[in-house]
């Protein structure tokens, strides 16, 4: 049994019975390549003396410091301890009992969240002969009778950025249908033109966003999410999360974090490079490549294959990518690698150039 995430890349050499290097690279992880910001490893020393008392269940100053970032009001903003949090308290709160849709391929916590409590939960699948587009007429008519549907903004895996119009077409749909769009914007901040549909979020009290900061931030293991809603719906939601949800050191962390906007630009500047820097020799190695606005994508063989013979000769050479066995609509024949450093992207190149001269 593969595992069912990228990261913790011990498990997927256990589960394919291969020596783990001592030297990897974890392509399977899609966080910041720079690790976290430098005002993050200043302050550390400073936010030890937290961790002797009880973090601040209302999570108020780190609250006020995303309401200032985004001009939403406080009461707005539910943070939990990461998205995963936030995404299986929509699903119990809002969810029970009721008809959900997928966008997928997509992040499979949205449907393990929505299982112990959706009466049914259906797909709509985006294809590759669509360049992983929306079909707004098909997926108003997939919506039909269902409470919610999930979509992740930009796409995971394929890096996919839909246009805005399109986008509140669906959310216009939705509200009409009384059902939510839940809008998973984990990876907006890497993408260089703003592709959030947050300036809208006062016209729509159906549409729920969610935010990570362990992404761009680099800081996974604090566990840190936020989403943004209608007052209405964040007063359901919190009656849902435990108290103390979110630790004093990743409050800390946050507050922070999101005070360094150079290390955001210098991210973006970075990540655009290198992903058409990457782009332009995978093709010219003979590889298909999704059209990734962020800071992953999406690969594949020509003509399309099961990708579990390249995945062990990656994983032998210290190359980890991420496997997509359970991405619906993707069957294992693609893997998502993640946009990393030129030196460690260059090590990927070199692998992927010998596979290729290998067969």
């Amino acid at each position: 049994m593969l595992p069912s995430h990228g990261a913790n890349p011990s498990y997927l050499y256990k589960s394919l019975n291969i020596r783990m290097p001592e030297n990897i690279i974890d392509f399977s992880v899609n966080i910041n390549p720079f690790g976290p910001p430098e005002c993050i490893r200043k302050n550390w020393d400073r936010f030890f003396p937290f961790v002797a008392d009880y973090p601040d269940p209302d999570m108020a100053e780190l609250r006020a410091v995303i309401a200032g970032k985004e001009n939403v009001s406080p009461e707005n903003i539910l943070i939990g301890n990461g998205a995963a949090e936030l995404i299986f308290i929509i699903a119990a709160a809002l969810l029970q009992n009721e008809d959900v849709l997928i966008v997928e391929p997509a992040f499979s916590e949205y449907r393990k969240a929505c299982e112990p409590f959706s009466k049914r939960i259906s797909s709509y699948v985006l294809k590759e002969e669509d360049n992983w587009e929306l079909n707004v007429e098909e997926l108003k008519t997939a919506l039909s009778g269902k409470k919610a549907v999930f979509l992740c903004h930009p796409n995971n895996p394929t890096g996919k950025v839909f246009n805005r119009e399109t986008l509140l077409e669906i959310i216009r749909d939705a509200k009409k249908k009384h059902a939510f769009v839940v809008l998973d914007e984990a990876f907006y901040d890497f993408a260089l033109e703003n592709v959030s549909i947050l300036n809208c979020l006062s016209s729509f009290s159906n549409v729920i966003i969610l935010r990570s900061l362990t992404k761009m931030y680099a800081i996974a293991g604090l566990r840190l999410g936020f989403l943004f809603a209608d007052e209405t719906v964040i007063q359901r939601l919190k009656k849902f999360q435990v108290h103390w949800s979110v630790n004093a050191i990743g409050q800390r962390a946050g507050i922070e974090a999101l005070k360094d906007e150079d290390y955001v630009k210098k991210t973006k500047r970075m990540i655009s490079q290198e992903r058409k820097r990457m782009f332009e020799h995978l093709h010219e190695l003979g590889f298909v490549v999704a059209d990734s606005s962020v800071n992953f994508y999406l690969l594949r063989e020509q003509p399309k294959k099961d990708m579990l013979p390249l995945i062990r000769f990656l994983l032998e050479r210290g190359i980890v990518p991420r496997h997509t066995y359970n991405f619906n609509g993707l069957s294992g024949k693609y893997i998502r690698l993640a946009v990393k450093r030129k030196e460690e992207n260059d090590r990927l190149l070199s692998a992927l150039k010998e596979w290729k001269d290998k067969c």
